[in-house]
């Protein structure tokens, strides 16, 4: 007799320790997939940077697992039919325009396994297993597939709509053949492929054994309350800290790669409804106002699946709601999360809509600013308990040819500062992407013609405030061969805001040569920005926005903020109006001189302030103004 049938009918009660026993082992499962690929992918940006995601999915699409973000279902199950799969299938797909906003550029490769249980018919799609990272090098115009000039996503590398890549466990020879072939690095792509999906082929072994073990009806008795539980959660402890009303705020990416910098507009107006409203108490994200598609690469697809990557992807802004930083790391996002949020986009043709073929490669610029628009429309109508803006993603690195005379190809996600906080300051050199890192020096020097002479924090990146901006990264590199610099990055205009009295964080900034005779800054866009051997390549990435007064930070939090390294004397003097006297090997607070400075810079501030500061490079591309409308705080 199968399990299945000693099982009670799917929306019966289930033992809640079973639930639990069922959301450990998905957590346990996926963590096991993403170690595997880790330990058995070659490139830098798999292995070490581990820029790649794993998730799982039930047999309706949801996502099930809430630890970090993942791509989605829905393009294999719309192209194949899961009565016409079988066990031993790997779907692989990249192509943005048909992923239903999954995918966001052609670099991240996606692999897709189901999983089997055997239902009256033989064996049943039950689950799905997926894992989707950034790759080295897929084709297009230039090294690495991010061609910052890039006017169509023709010219950013080779497109698959979803494929059969493994048929009951046979490779496609001639389709991986056709993907290595296209790629400047054809042998670390096809130990990648094959780390993920072996890795996915197993942990699909792994649900099979959790299904055998209590029954389908269980199982997905448990998925029910999972992705049920998450959205009952979210409504109890998050969105009943929004008052209902709307509100509305925007930001900008400030170049495309292919127009002159100027302000690219994403904008959300938050509307929180009533309980009582048709649908329930919900969170509506209205996109109108967001600007036109750009010519160069940074638009993203947000507009498939009525956003259901999106709501997901923009989620987690919503746990900095919950009553304590603890009780926010404890929060998932999964499914249960799509049901609270509505959104709505513009037609066609936008930085959110847009028209194939569009190219998007540097679509984080939207997307993670997106996270920043969220977190600014929540702070105007929370009142400010929400953090400043964080670092925002950039792939900074060289390519040339090694000691050997071989092509290389080195590329890293620094990160940079998170926003403060009305409880605490930002933290240092964050990752956006969950668990991921910068290269260790030893692999890189080891590999690459080149010395990281030094990799710290950048002193005074992080925005002044009552609770300062975390600092972002300093890094010096040394050329020891001639070679190209790279770069696919934002921030370095505008700034990282501070709210609520807090400054904007310090931006982006390339230089090369630093105080040599060829000193030369570098713009954050660049493909091929020659270096000769020799010279230093200086790095320094966003800090994040400072919250609240810098006026009113403790005197003693500034003292020993100078004394660690992470502000500069006179930024303590003239950001925080802190005075400090030298002493020998030391320094202390002039408490009187400190009272007299703040005295004085509090005067000489004239009328009221907006809510939010973008520091001074939104005034170089705004035309003059130094905030825009929705930048100051009703009444």
């Amino acid at each position: 007799m199968s399990s299945d049938s000693l099982t009670p009918d799917r929306g019966l009660g289930i033992d809640p320790i079973v639930v639990e026993i069922v959301q450990g082992s998905l957590a346990a499962v996926e963590m096991e997939i993403e170690t595997a690929i880790a330990r058995t992918s070659r490139s830098p940006m798999i292995r070490d940077a581990h820029d790649f995601r794993a998730g799982i999915h039930d047999r309706l699409l949801r996502k099930l697992t809430g630890r970090s973000y993942s791509a989605l279902v829905h393009p294999i199950a719309r192209d194949f039919p899961l009565a016409q799969m079988r066990p031993g299938d790997v779907f692989f797909h990249n192509d943005v325009y048909r992923s239903e906003g999954g995918i966001g550029h052609l670099p991240d490769l996606c692999v897709t396994v189901p999983v089997f249980h055997d239902g009256p018919s033989g064996p049943q799609v039950v689950a799905f297993v997926q894992a989707f990272g950034h790759h080295d090098d897929i084709g297009g115009a230039v090294p690495g597939s991010m061609p910052s000039h890039a006017t169509s996503v023709f010219e950013e590398g080779l497109m698959v709509p979803p494929i059969r890549l493994w048929d009951q466990g046979v490779p496609n020879r001639a389709a991986l053949t056709i993907m290595t072939r296209n790629s400047r690095m054809p042998d670390s792509l096809a130990a990648d492929l094959d780390a993920e999906c072996s890795a996915c082929l197993m942990g699909a072994r792994r649900l099979a054994e959790l299904f055998d073990r209590y029954g389908g009806n269980v199982i997905e008795s448990c998925f029910d309350q999972l992705v049920d539980r998450t959205t009952q959660t979210y409504r109890r402890e998050i969105l009943a800290k929004i008052p209902v009303g709307s509100w509305t705020w925007e930001d900008y990416a400030e170049h495309d790669g292919v127009d002159a910098p100027r302000l690219h507009t994403q904008r959300i107006t938050l509307t929180r409804t009533a309980a009582e409203d048709p649908g329930g108490a919900r969170l509506i994200l209205d996109f109108d106002g967001t600007a036109p598609q750009a010519k160069g690469p940074i638009n993203h697809c947000g507009d498939y699946a009525d956003g259901n990557f999106l709501k997901k992807w923009l989620a987690p802004i919503l746990r900095n709601l919950a009553d304590t930083p603890e009780r926010m790391a404890e929060l998932d996002v999964n499914e249960g999360i799509v049901p609270l949020i509505e959104m709505r986009f513009p037609p066609p043709g936008t930085l959110l809509t847009p028209i194939f073929p569009a190219p998007t490669n540097a679509r984080t610029f939207v997307i993670l600013r997106l996270l920043g628009v969220l977190a600014g429309v929540l702070a105007k109508a929370v009142d400010g308990r929400m953090p400043a803006d964080q670092e925002t993603i950039r792939y900074t690195g060289v390519y040339g040819q090694d000691r050997n005379g071989q092509p290389y190809l080195m590329r890293e996600v620094l990160g940079g500062g998170s926003g403060g906080r009305y409880y605490a300051d930002g933290e240092d050199t964050i990752h956006v992407v969950p668990d991921s890192r910068n290269l260790p020096t030893e692999f890189t020097e080891a590999r690459f013609p080149f010395l990281v002479e030094r990799l710290g924090l950048a002193v005074d990146s992080g925005g002044a405030g009552q609770y300062r901006g975390g600092l972002g990264y300093e890094k010096h590199i040394r050329m020891l061969a001639d070679a190209h610099f790279m770069s696919i990055a934002d921030r370095s205009i505008l700034a990282c805001w501070g709210v609520k009295g807090g400054k904007a964080g310090r931006s982006f900034s390339v230089t090369i040569d630093p105080g040599g005779p060829n000193e030369r800054s570098v713009d954050a866009l660049a493909d091929a920005e020659w270096v000769s051997a020799g010279e230093v390549i200086r790095i320094r990435t966003t800090g994040g926005g400072g919250w609240g007064d810098p006026l009113d930070r403790e005197v003693a939090a500034v003292l020993r903020d100078v004394r660690w390294g992470k502000v500069s004397l006179s930024a303590a003097r003239s950001d925080y109006g802190v005075m400090l006297i030298e002493t020998g090997t030391d320094l202390e607070v002039d408490d009187d001189e400190t009272q007299a400075l703040r005295a004085d810079l509090r005067s000489a501030r004239a009328g009221d302030r907006p809510f939010f500061d973008r520091g001074p490079g939104y005034e170089r591309l705004s035309g003059g103004a130094t905030s825009s409308e929705f930048d100051w705080q009703p009444g």
